[in-house]
């Protein structure tokens, strides 16, 4: 199935015979998965990078929506450097904040769906099981109050739209990741340091995608947590998957999170639960099945280069 973008649709200033999903954030971690997931699924798409759509001005989303008629918004745009935020504050308020709010307020006043993203650093981490959808947010940095925000506006403004808090992504799509950080210093015998007081819910990346989409084609509303199944301090997880690369697990050298100096304070406790029902499968697994593909690549490159060497 043929994913549209504006080249496509440039040398013709009539909409596209069928409504497609309008992805904003194209280039993302997320935006190019949706991309690749709605291929698979016969969803016709049109994936607009930030440079093609600015979510946080009004006129640049009303011509995105005038020009593409969409039937529904995917909004994967926004900030994600968590600690860059505490000095560039309005610029994550903005993208993170702002134009999830205009975004929604257009698919309102169409009646087009809308999905947008949340996130783990919601909460402070004062909870010792995890956190459900009903829990009261309370963020301990920029990044985390900008998250806040857009979902206490995106729902004022479209009290049906479609909120997915998140976490610690991980996938064999792209190399924005921890795991493959991870699984790249321990594959290249590198000392690799992670956290092991911070407890997280990793998330794979294709299951958010697809089951995301299944709530948005469901009409499903309000926030909903989609995380996989477990909890792991950063470290346990990066020697986990060390582990099942079969390589050496000693190279993962735990440390607490206030040695690393991160301007941006995180929550100790992050675990995501939901009242939903748990509907992404168990986190072991998934991360097995990323691991072999990660590491399968990189071994597939350090061949070819020792062949371009030799």
């Amino acid at each position: 199935m043929k994913i549209l973008d504006q080249n496509d649709l440039a040398a013709s200033p009539t909409q596209p015979p069928v409504q497609p999903l309008l992805i904003t954030g194209a280039h993302g971690t997320l935006g190019r998965a949706f991309q690749r997931i709605c291929a698979m699924r016969g969803i016709e798409t049109v994936a607009l990078s930030r440079a093609e759509l600015d979510i946080s001005d009004p006129i640049s989303v009303e011509a995105a929506f005038a020009r593409y008629n969409p039937w529904a918004v995917v909004n994967t745009a926004g900030y994600v450097h968590v600690d860059e935020a505490e000095k560039s504050a309005e610029r994550c308020y903005r993208e993170n904040t702002t134009g999830p709010a205009i975004l929604a307020a257009a698919c309102a006043y169409r009646d087009v769906h809308f999905l947008t993203f949340s996130s783990d650093l919601v909460f402070n981490g004062n909870k010792s099981v995890a956190y459900v959808e009903s829990d009261m947010p309370s963020p301990l940095n920029v990044y985390g109050n900008s998250k806040r925000l857009a979902e206490r506006d995106v729902l004022a403004c479209m009290p049906r739209a479609l909120v997915v808090r998140t976490s610690a992504f991980f996938s064999p799509w792209d190399e924005h990741n921890f795991v493959y950080h991870a699984l790249r210093a321990v594959h290249n015998n590198q000392i690799f340091e992670a956290a092991d007081d911070v407890l997280i819910s990793p998330t794979y990346v294709p299951d958010l995608v697809n089951t995301a989409l299944d709530l948005l084609i469901d009409e499903e509303q309000g926030v909903w947590h989609l995380a996989n199944q477990g909890a792991y301090t950063w470290a346990e997880l990066a020697r986990l998957a060390a582990d099942m690369a079969s390589l050496d697990t000693s190279l993962v050298v735990p440390r607490a999170m206030r040695a690393f100096g991160l301007p941006a304070t995180r929550p100790r406790y992050s675990v995501l639960g939901s009242k939903q029902g748990n509907l992404l499968p168990a986190s072991e697994e998934r991360l097995s099945r990323c691991v072999s593909e990660v590491i399968t690549a990189m071994r597939s490159a350090s061949e070819e280069l020792l062949a371009v060497a030799s």
